[in-house]
């Protein structure tokens, strides 16, 4: 691949930039049909985001537009480009997330690599399965956190990746042999419904609470291998009551769904990790189902643990929402509510009587207080 690119002149009246314009040339016809897709559906997009005008002819791209904005258009490109070329599909996703990390701050994604330096370097998860790559700077942060530290806290909105991550950097773990076990874990809580009795064995009740894991899981490894991790106990997916009176060394141990720990299950949790160990935590402390007045594990272990070396924390928000975007308006409503009710309750006021203060507000505000 090849760019010509004609820098951006200064206008003499104002000062402002002219608009910068970048010409890309992709080697591969095959790649470069690809990368543009199905009727240009990846550059319109882009369009869209950016707001560039791209224009499309064989092999040749020609990118015109703001500076900045022409600039994250090519980057964008390129990246989605060597994503072909490492033999890897493009999803609508893949799009949009390269534009995201195109837009984050250059010292968030600098690493030493021999690529020129105006590549965009992000990180990534591999395994034999597939390769994922970071959608969100925060995505970035967080699987560089995990390779850095042994116990690493993952809190924020659903729909961040959070748990899809955690469970892919384990697997990857698992399938190079840096651990000789995975165990995934979550709090059977449910969800303000009241199952009732669950038929089969005990496997059989708890599988519906760690579906998610499960799906994880059958996403970066091939089904086989999955089931026969689950036989050997080289892969344990277990609820959070059966950690207790364990050891867990050379293992990568999830707990998701981590809000709905109590203060006890957190610190008994925190404490199983053993030698040659890593420890990923995730949950969205908005989102707690414990009963009334119990309080949150892992809020506690976050104020508790907070500064301790060795401990990484990474929160993520509705920015970070890489579902469908609805998802990150709704995240974004709610949050917005739960500061004016934790607002109200901060100046003395009475929610309004159809709401009812969540415990996020009524911590917010007794922070405040």
């Amino acid at each position: 691949m090849s760019v010509r690119s004609n820098r951006p002149q200064q206008d003499g009246r104002d000062g402002a930039p002219a608009a910068a314009q970048y010409d890309l040339v992709f080697a591969d016809n095959r790649l470069a049909s690809m990368l543009f897709g199905e009727f240009d559906q990846n550059l319109a997009l882009l369009e869209q985001r950016l707001g560039v005008d791209i224009v499309s002819r064989g092999n040749e791209v020609t990118i015109k537009g703001g500076n900045e904005a022409s600039s994250q258009a090519r980057q964008a490109l390129e990246m989605l480009y060597d994503r072909l070329q490492m033999g890897h599909e493009i999803q609508p996703g893949d799009v949009d997330g390269a534009i995201r990390m195109t837009e984050a701050s250059d010292t968030q994604l600098t690493l030493p690599t021999i690529e020129p330096t105006s590549r965009l370097a992000v990180a990534q998860i591999s395994t034999r399965k597939r390769t994922v790559l970071a959608r969100t700077k925060m995505q970035d942060v967080y699987i560089r956190a995990m390779d850095r530290g042994d116990l690493v806290f993952g809190t924020g909105p659903a729909g961040t990746g959070k748990t899809f991550l955690a469970v892919a950097y384990a697997a990857s773990l698992l399938e190079r042999e840096v651990v000789d076990r995975v165990i995934l874990s979550r709090p059977a809580v449910e969800a303000g419904e009241r199952l009732g009795f669950l038929p089969g064995d005990m496997r059989d009740k708890v599988d519906p609470y760690l579906r998610p894991l499960y799906d994880a899981l059958y996403e970066m490894m091939p089904g086989e291998k999955v089931e026969r991790g689950l036989q050997s106990q080289a892969i344990e997916v277990a609820p959070l009551a059966f950690m207790r009176g364990r050891t867990l060394s050379n293992a990568v141990v999830l707990l998701d769904e981590a809000q709905n720990c109590t203060s006890m299950q957190m610190k008994m949790f925190l404490t199983r990790l053993g030698e040659n160990s890593k420890m990923i935590v995730n949950g969205d402390p908005s989102q707690i189902d414990l009963p009334p007045g119990q309080q949150s594990g892992l809020r506690e272990a976050l104020r508790i643990l907070q500064g301790v070396p060795g401990i990484e924390h990474v929160r993520f928000s509705e920015a970070d929402v890489v579902r469908h975007e609805l998802v990150a308006r709704i995240v974004k409503a709610y949050d917005e509510q739960g500061r004016k009710r934790a607002d109200a309750l901060g100046h003395g006021r009475e929610p309004e009587p159809e709401d009812t203060p969540s415990e996020d507000a009524r911590d917010r505000a007794d922070g405040s207080a």
